[in-house]
């Protein structure tokens, strides 16, 4: 198995679901179950049913998440050279044709969240900017064409 690397952040974030799962969720799941059964007839119970299904589900996920943390490996910025685009750092970009600044953090799949600025070391422009410095000029290819930035600012 490969290791998954992860910011701090992102490695409690990952903890702090599977508590909840196993801790608050599986009891909510447990009670539902509860009170389905007492319904009667589970062969044709929808509530029960729903409430197995739910509980599936909710242990799958727990599975996944405890062998994702199993072989996370948590990156400190001390161990990342700070002048280059690696898991961890906020890149500050210019896109060149439009003059727009964008920025992006370039974190692992696991904790990739593009609403929030987060995206992976595996899609196209976090792939494209890995091992870059400042004033490098990237050009990205993606499914619409190609994109053409300049890094601006490395941070941590």
């Amino acid at each position: 198995m490969m290791d998954i690397y992860l910011t701090r952040k992102g490695y409690e974030k990952l903890r702090e679901e599977l508590d909840y799962l196993k801790k608050v969720k599986r009891k909510k799941i447990s009670e539902a179950l509860k009170k389905a059964r007492a319904l009667g007839d589970l062969s044709e119970n929808a509530e029960y049913m729903a409430a197995k299904e739910e509980q599936a589900l909710n242990e799958k996920k727990i599975a996944e998440l405890e062998d994702k943390l199993s072989r996370a490996r948590i990156i400190e910025n001390e161990n990342i050279n700070p002048f280059e685009v690696r898991i961890g750092a906020k890149v500050k970009l210019k896109d060149l044709e439009t003059d727009e600044e964008l920025e992006y953090i370039i974190v692992s799949e696991a904790e990739a969240d593009y609403d929030k600025g987060m995206i992976s070391i595996t899609s196209p422009v976090g792939k494209s900017l890995l091992g870059h410095k400042e004033s490098d000029i990237v050009e990205i290819r993606i499914p619409a064409g190609v994109l053409k930035y300049k890094i601006i600012k490395i941070s941590r």
